[in-house]
């Protein structure tokens, strides 16, 4: 395959920060973020790292050509919160984009995903990076509800990108007993594991850099988007949150031997009518 300048986004969400309480709005039923530190979902720095290998992979420009491939970082979130892409920006990534509006408060999965693919039409795209999850939503669901919006492949759950080129991908999808190598044409959408590699550490050089990239700001309306957002276009509703019971404490069972043990383990389980 020959290796093409490509425009690679990787889609990141900005969470609230591992080290912050976390807090239940009762009245909304959404996690709380006003106040709150945000900081790059972690799943998503896997998905930077992928990226920016893939560009060291793709090496420069053919001479002459003016092109060379880019990583652009693209994310939804209030603009408060437009520092804390300096980080993603920092390790590497050329420029950044973020979708900012007050309607898009309280989007949920099918909301979310359709106002950032309007979005990321807009700015264009050869292959979009993702992580697989988020730290505090975690549905999942994200991006292949993004890539059906986009009408483009979507390529799960990726441990490696084996080539890019001729206008196909192919790439190690992780499966529970090994992995499967996927094709499919461009544009496409990959999720990525964390076998893709250890993000890597900005530098000081990296972090000075970072201050001068650009981070543009487009509007649902800079977006083109043209339906009902947030709470009022969503089709989930939460209805009820309760916390979990709390679990028995552990039963430690002595037994003489293997036999009376099991016996134990079997009492165990009938009690809970669970054989």
């Amino acid at each position: 395959m020959k290796a093409p300048a490509l425009k690679i986004v990787v889609t990141v969400k900005l969470v609230p920060d591992p080290n912050a309480v976390r807090r239940i709005d009762p009245a909304t039923k959404r996690l709380v973020r006003t106040g709150v530190d945000t900081a790059l979902n972690p799943f998503d720095e896997y998905a930077i790292e992928a990226a920016l290998q893939l560009k060291e992979r793709l090496g420069a420009p053919s001479t002459g050509s003016g092109q060379a491939t880019t990583v652009t970082i693209f994310t939804m979130a209030p603009e408060s919160a437009k520092e804390s892409l300096r980080k993603a920006l920092a390790m590497g990534a050329d420029d950044a984009v973020m979708l900012s509006d007050p309607a898009l408060e309280g989007s949920d999965v099918s909301v979310t995903s359709y106002a950032m693919a309007q979005a990321l039409k807009k700015i264009g795209f050869d292959v979009i990076l993702s992580g697989a999850l988020s730290d505090d939503g975690n549905t999942g669901g994200t991006a292949g509800a993004l890539a059906e919006y986009l009408g483009v492949p979507g390529l799960t759950n990726v441990r490696k990108i084996e080539a890019i080129g001729d206008g196909r991908i192919r790439a190690q999808r992780e499966t529970d007993t090994g992995y499967q190598v996927v094709t499919g044409p461009l544009p496409a959408l990959v999720t990525v594991t964390m076998a893709v590699g250890e993000p890597r550490y900005a530098s000081l050089k990296g972090i000075m850099g970072a201050k001068k990239k650009a981070i543009e700001v487009l509007s649902a309306a800079d977006a083109g988007i043209d339906r009902p957002l947030g709470s009022d276009g969503a089709k989930m509703e939460v209805v009820a949150i309760a916390a979990p019971k709390s679990r028995e404490k552990a039963r430690v069972v002595e037994a003489a031997d293997g036999a009376s043990g099991a016996q134990a383990i079997f009492d165990f389980l009938r009690e809970r009518k669970l054989v």
